[in-house]
């Protein structure tokens, strides 16, 4: 196995500690059923998203989708085939889980299935108080050299 180092890259980042475990994990590979289901992952807009599963065989009784601490999850469990005597089988109906890492920010919105293909939404919705905000920059303009020195003349004189 091979290992990288990241500590030159966090010498000037501040809180993306979180991004070497996600580098890890993705250079270690998936276990199991690597391949299986196939899936896509679309980017529909500026900030909405689909993952897209082939899960022919399954139905909505059979999947389960679930989002937490920025992971969302997709499991598929079929009971056995009861009595059913297969001649050749090449359709994969085997039980399956699929994880996704998912940016701050990010919430699953809905998820549907039609014709063998789930379909689950992601929307990115930053909250205003991260929004970037431009902040005014106040002017205080200085009073001319010459109009001091006229001010100070007329106050000498005065005296």
């Amino acid at each position: 196995m091979t290992t990288f180092d990241y500590t030159p890259l966090f010498r000037s980042t501040i809180g993306f500690d979180r991004l070497a475990r996600l580098m890890d994990s993705a250079l270690q590979g998936e276990t199991g059923n690597a391949g299986y289901p196939p899936y896509n992952i679309e980017k529909l807009g500026e900030d909405d998203y689909r993952v897209t599963l082939a899960v022919a065989g399954f139905s909505a009784e059979n999947l389960s989708v679930t989002a937490e601490a920025n992971t969302l999850t997709i499991r598929g469990s079929l009971g056995k085939d009861a009595g059913t005597t297969y001649l050749h089988r090449g359709i994969a109906t085997r039980s399956f889980e699929r994880r996704f890492q998912l940016a701050d920010h990010i919430e699953v919105t809905g998820a549907d299935l039609t014709d063998g293909v789930l379909n689950v939404t992601l929307h990115r919705r930053i909250p205003e108080a991260l929004k970037p905000r431009t902040i005014a920059i106040a002017r205080h303009e200085a009073a001319p050299a010459l109009e001091v020195e006229a001010t100070q003349t007329k106050t000498a004189d005065a005296a």
